[in-house]
């Protein structure tokens, strides 16, 4: 069951030191997938990696490109993506407005990290063509403010 909003302690700026780090502490459970929640209620955290050549990461929003259809061993989209897992979670947290926790790969002085950017509306999902010209879901998120 999914988690909305903020967890525990935890708040934008926090850098955690791995993607096990987030799931131990409950903020992104998978240590791969880059998107955390379930199919009927919705993403409660996405991990923005630069992996997906469709992704825009702006300082006002975010397009967060959708799962699906790339070559395992390049990471190139080779076919068209489905409203399937992940996408379907990411449309669900459309429909039902709930906050989705974001978290961006940061360098460290050891490495790299996760750092917590805040909650985040999924506010619209498009289906068109990508740079490598199949289609792909587009996620358009902008934070939401704090009061």
């Amino acid at each position: 069951m999914p988690t909305f909003g903020h967890i525990s302690y935890y708040r934008p700026g926090d850098v955690l030191e791995n993607r096990l780090a987030l799931s131990r502490a409950g903020l992104h459970r998978p240590t791969r997938a880059g998107v955390s929640g379930s199919e009927a209620d919705g993403a409660d955290s996405i991990i923005l990696a630069d992996q997906y050549e469709d992704d825009d990461f702006r300082e006002d929003d975010i397009i967060y490109s959708g799962s699906g259809g790339r070559d395992p061993r390049t990471g190139k989209q080779v076919t068209n993506q489905e409203m399937t897992g992940r996408n379907l979670m990411l449309r669900r947290s459309l429909e039902t407005g709930q906050p989705v926790r974001v978290f961006r790969k940061v360098p460290t002085e050891t490495g790299s990290g996760y750092r917590y950017e805040g909650l985040f509306k999924v506010t619209n999902a498009l289906y068109e063509k990508g740079k490598s010209g199949f289609l792909v879901w587009k996620f358009f998120l902008v934070p939401l403010s704090e009061s």
